[in-house]
């Protein structure tokens, strides 16, 4: 009797504490928000432009995010369709499937992840996983992932496989992080105007040998150190990267060990900001596939972005964009703005200002060597000279309000290109440009808009001359609707002078966004950061739906 009061007195404390946890899970059930995004374009023949057909005439790209929240608690998927995939994607993205899925907690200074999960070490030059849907980038990892913070120390660890698709790419990767707060580690410091951290990664990847030409290194180790520095409205930072040899596709097998070093400066105060950079790398391709070259940025474990202004307008950012040169590149960046206070000369009644931005990229130099039978270096390298120039990009642009209707902002570009190594087409001269581009806003009414850019891109190489004309209505809160011609009048062949007209309307209604559109999109290179990918033309009826909750 004495053992079943024992058992009752169990039972009922059990069901109390279930019946307590019940109550506290309906007092809060936790929150589910999300975000769904759809692409979806009908192609029709145009072979005015040589417009690709696929055989499926609609393609579909399709995403929805679900994220569930309660306490320290979060766990996450994601759902995308591709029926087909939109022209521009690989083929590789076809069918249905959940290929992001978590679940991650937080108990006082430790968080650990499990399933799949994106992370960035230092920069990124060395590690860094992100998802773009709209440039087709999913390099995940799935595995495990632990984080511990402890006064100004920051520790990280993973270890997992990238998505490749819906599978995974062969290799394993595993990594550690640290960087320390001075300022948060030592209470002296706490309220110091300087302030300081330092951190340090480690990253590897494991992939089996399975050549039968040569030995390749399974392990493959890379790390890096960096610093950041803030005094005030000054600041100073770097990052190098040392990655010991990894023979791959990508650098034909070489064993080079690969560097990477960059520094960045700058200053600001009110009205005025000036920012320097430079760096410098030789054979930085590291993904988790050896044998992997594709033109897609498949598995990549690290990413190094370009040192260029990111420009928007369309004749800057689309016709010659810079891609990074993962197997050597030396390369630097100013970026200065002022502004004219107003009631001065310049600044007028309601002030100006101008940016002045320079970027350089050059090969580091190189002397091939013969030595593909015995260590295949394949070449030697000085990182701190530079070699043939890949490109220069000297760019300024004025903003100006005139009146509380009208302001514009007036941009000049002076371009060198090397089509040769950015685009891989051998035997085309440099293609050297100057882009004008003027950007005038009319404000109609407090709800209606009008936005129009003209911008000309003029060059004697490539297709010749360009021109672009924008027309932007908006009618706030909801509406808004453009038209966008770009036009190669200047193509020595007569056929090949095409206007490529799209027309878009789109409504807004609180974190619901949907875009028709109607047009053509010509052949070229589309790049996020220097990472690019090749778009082929079509033309057809498109339809975009992004909608958060």
């Amino acid at each position: 009797m004495r053992y079943l009061g024992v058992i009752t007195l169990l039972i009922i404390t059990t069901l109390n504490s279930q019946a307590q946890q019940l109550q506290d899970f309906l007092n809060d059930p936790g929150s589910i928000h999300g975000n769904f995004e759809m692409n979806t374009q009908y192609y029709q023949p145009d072979s005015s432009i040589s417009a690709q057909q696929p055989p499926e005439e609609l393609g579909f790209n399709g995403y929805l995010n679900l994220i569930y929240n309660r306490g320290n608690f979060e766990a996450g998927v994601r759902y995308e369709s591709y029926q087909n995939a939109l022209l521009g994607y690989s083929d590789q993205y076809e069918g249905n499937g959940i290929m992001y899925r978590y679940a991650k907690y937080k108990a006082d200074n430790l968080e650990f992840t499990v399933g799949n999960f994106y992370e960035q070490f230092g920069n990124g030059q060395i590690l860094r996983t992100y998802f773009d849907p709209g440039f087709g980038i999913d390099n995940s990892i799935d595995g495990v992932r632990v984080k511990y913070n402890l006064k100004g120390i920051y520790l990280k660890g993973l270890i997992g496989k990238q998505r490749n698709y819906f599978e995974y790419g062969d290799g394993i990767v595993r990594g550690l992080d640290g960087e320390v707060s001075f300022n948060e580690l030592i209470d002296q410091w706490s309220s110091s105007p300087l302030r300081f951290t330092v951190g340090g990664s480690l990253v590897s990847k494991f992939q089996d040998d399975n050549s039968t030409l040569y030995t390749i290194p399974e392990n493959v180790l890379a790390y890096s150190s960096r610093f950041n520095l803030n005094y005030k409205g000054f600041n100073l930072n770097g990052e190098y990267t040392y990655k010991y040899n990894d023979p791959s596709a990508d650098n034909h097998f070489s064993y080079r060990n690969g560097q990477a070093l960059l520094l960045s400066t700058s200053y600001s105060r009110k009205g005025f900001g000036i920012t320097l950079s430079a760096k410098t790398l030789d054979n930085m391709f590291f993904r988790s596939d050896r044998n992997n070259n594709s033109q897609f940025p498949e598995l990549y474990i690290n990413f190094l972005p370009t040192l260029t202004k990111q420009h928007t307008y369309n004749l800057m950012s689309t016709l010659y964009p810079y891609a990074i040169q993962y197997n050597g590149e030396i390369s630097y960046q100013a970026d200065v703005i002022y502004t004219f206070k107003k009631g001065t000369l310049l600044g007028g009644k309601y002030g100006t200002t101008i940016q002045f931005n320079a970027s350089y990229a050059a090969n580091i130099d190189t002397v091939s060597l013969n030595d593909e039978a015995t260590e295949r270096k394949l070449y030697e390298t000085n990182l701190f000279e530079s070699g043939d120039k890949f490109w220069h990009d000297i760019n300024v642009e004025i903003s100006k309000k005139f009146s509380k209707s009208f302001k514009a902002k007036f941009t000049y570009q002076n371009l060198f290109y090397n089509i040769d190594v950015i685009q891989g087409k051998p035997g085309e001269p440099n293609v050297l440009a100057n882009v004008v581009v003027a950007d005038l806003l009319f404000k109609l009414d407090k709800k209606n808009a009008i936005r129009t850019e003209l911008q000309g891109l003029f060059t004697e190489q490539d297709q010749k001359d360009w021109a672009t004309v924008v027309v932007e209505w908006t009618h706030s809160p909801n509406w808004f609707a453009s038209v966008i011609d770009q036009y190669n009048y200047g193509n020595e062949v007569v056929e090949d002078r095409q206007h490529y007209v799209t027309a878009n309307v789109g409504y807004i209604k609180g974190g619901t966004r949907v875009t028709l559109g109607y047009g053509r999109q010509r052949a070229g290179i589309f790049c996020v950061g220097g990472v690019c990918r090749v778009v082929p033309a079509s033309s057809g009826v498109s339809l975009s739906i992004t909608s958060t909750f």
